[in-house]
């Protein structure tokens, strides 16, 4: 499984290891607070706050930090099928490493498989962008960590491609604080990096079609 790292490495923690640090986060969050001259202990809607945020951030924004990752099962291209495999419309949920906002989303990720090559099943490529995902990154950390695993899993493939559109917090609620914006990130192999031959407007055309049926 490819690895992000520095501030959003994978350190696979136990139960009662988790539990320890979100006390420990929320005691730290507690102060964080007081600095701020928030008076939070005295405010019934605030009290719990620190213990909420730590526990936020240990079970659920970046769970992927804490957690192996997903169990993926690459099983032989019996079929020797080697047209395209496309999943659209992945919902991502994520944070930014830069002010720790969330950025939402959807990753669309496509590979073509060779025919003696792998083979996944559909929900694996959910899997990988959501373990990704809840570790918080950089948009364009998260679309090479993305490509990357899905590259590792999918054994002698033809190519891999994975694009993120997504809306950032760190833009619409400070600094330009400009509503609707949204980034959109791509990472690509094989095929999908000769601008020549059809396979990357394959994809695109699959993305704009989903996104038409979505409407």
């Amino acid at each position: 499984m490819s690895k992000l790292k520095y501030a959003n490495g994978n350190k696979p923690l136990t139960e009662n290891e988790k539990h320890e640090m979100i006390i420990e986060a929320a005691e730290h969050y507690g102060k964080y607070m007081d600095v701020l001259k928030i008076d939070w202990r005295n405010d019934p809607n605030s009290s719990d706050t620190p213990m909420r945020v730590a526990k936020s951030f240990v079970n659920d924004l970046a769970e992927g930090c804490y957690t192996h990752g997903p169990k993926i099962t690459a099983f032989d291209n019996l079929d020797e099928y080697d047209g395209m495999v496309f999943q659209g419309n992945i919902k991502v949920h994520s944070f930014c490493s830069h002010h720790h906002l969330p950025f939402i989303g959807v990753a669309n990720v496509a590979y073509i498989p060779s025919k003696a090559g792998k083979i996944v099943g559909l929900s694996k490529l959910n899997r990988i962008v959501e373990h990704f995902s809840r570790r918080g990154a950089i948009q364009e950390q998260l679309t090479m960590a993305i490509h990357n695993a899905v590259n590792k899993v999918v054994e002698d493939n033809q190519g891999v491609m994975v694009m993120l559109n997504a809306t950032h917090n760190c833009v619409s609620c400070r600094g330009i604080k400009h509503m609707g914006a949204s980034m959109i990130t791509s990472e690509v192999s094989g095929v999908f990096n000769d601008h020549n031959r059809t396979a990357k407007q394959e994809v695109m055309h699959m993305i704009g079609y989903g996104l038409d049926a979505y409407r």
